[in-house]
């Protein structure tokens, strides 16, 4: 990456204050960007047109913007709020967008989600499959809404011209992650439910699903990584995929989990929930290819140190 051309940018970052978010923030200044706009929900309700509008009027000097703020969460904060996930992110996505074009930003970074993928696309998941297929029923309002983000760009670049790109990362883990048990997804959920119950010295834990699906994996800091990566590098219409091409059994990384912990208890699978999509791993090829992407940490070094992370920081991590 080069010094020079970040010195030059000025980068909205939305939010730029949440998980992966702050490790975006930390990765442009560690690359040379001296001026970064972390919007806050706070300050900027990006689901209201005026509030985006005020966004690009105050910083009239915008180069550049990552969007990363969304209502995300697992599987069970899916199924109860999929017409707010569906409405929230997309209107985020859509304002954003367009009023970037407005105001002649000249590079709008697009975050979106595996989650976009059909259930049942092949394995691994190639950019160009993206839309063989409805995605997975829990969380497809969520995966939809950001998939139209897609589509603006592309649509956006063949009307307008304009330099707007979309990555697909991966499902990300690491320090800062969410740890709600109602909204977290399966690594910190897990992680909690493992410490917690080596605490109490707890006979067992119960897990959602029969732990038979796949899922690969992407520590955040890589993924911050390849998104500024591509923010430098990449100018193409079509999705990049961001990954590890580490996939691993839901039952197995529990298990992994636990051994890391220390938790020796039975492991319960409760089977009347969901096990969602069965298998996630992507071709990760593309983003080598067009922009030197390559993950680097070590799967098991990751999840230990997302388990000293929540150890050290259990009343901010729960909350």
């Amino acid at each position: 990456m080069s010094a020079d051309f970040w010195a030059d940018q000025v980068v909205i970052v939305t939010g730029g204050a949440g998980f992966l978010g702050r490790h975006v923030v930390e990765e442009l200044r560690a690359q040379g960007a001296a001026n970064v706009i972390i919007v806050r929900s706070a300050d900027y309700d990006l689901r209201q047109q005026a509030s985006v509008a005020g966004l690009y009027a105050d910083h009239p000097a915008a180069s550049m913007v990552i969007h990363l703020a969304a209502n995300v969460g697992g599987i069970g904060i899916n199924r109860e709020h999929p017409g707010l996930f569906f409405y929230e992110n997309l209107m985020m996505g859509t304002l954003l967008l367009e009023y970037a074009r407005r105001a002649k930003v000249g590079k709008f970074v697009g975050v979106g989600t595996v989650c976009s993928y059909p259930k049942f696309a092949p394995v691994p998941f190639r950019e160009e499959d993206i839309w063989n297929g409805y995605p997975e029923e829990t969380n497809a309002p969520y995966g939809l809404a950001k998939k139209m983000l897609l589509v603006q760009s592309q649509a956006y670049r063949q009307e307008y011209g304009y330099n707007a790109i979309h990555l697909l990362p991966v499902n990300l883990y690491g320090p800062h992650d969410k740890f709600d048990l109602r909204a977290s997804h399966v690594i910190p959920a897990v992680i909690r439910k493992m410490v917690e119950a080596h605490e109490r010295d707890a006979p067992g834990v119960t897990l959602f699903g029969d732990g038979s699906p796949t899922r690969e994996f992407l520590f955040v800091r890589d993924a911050a990584r390849g998104i500024v990566l591509a923010a430098q590098s990449y100018n193409g219409a079509e999705p990049v995929n961001l990954g590890s091409a580490y996939e691993i059994s839901i039952r197995d990384l529990v298990e992994l989990i636990a051994e890391e912990v220390g938790f020796c208890g039975k492991l319960h699978w409760d089977t009347s929930k969901p096990n969602g999509q069965p298998r996630r791993k992507l071709d990760v090829s593309r983003a080598e290819r067009d922009f030197g992407f390559v993950a680097r940490t070590d799967f098991r070094a990751g999840l230990r140190e997302t388990i000293r992370w929540y150890r050290a920081n259990r009343s901010l991590a729960d909350s």
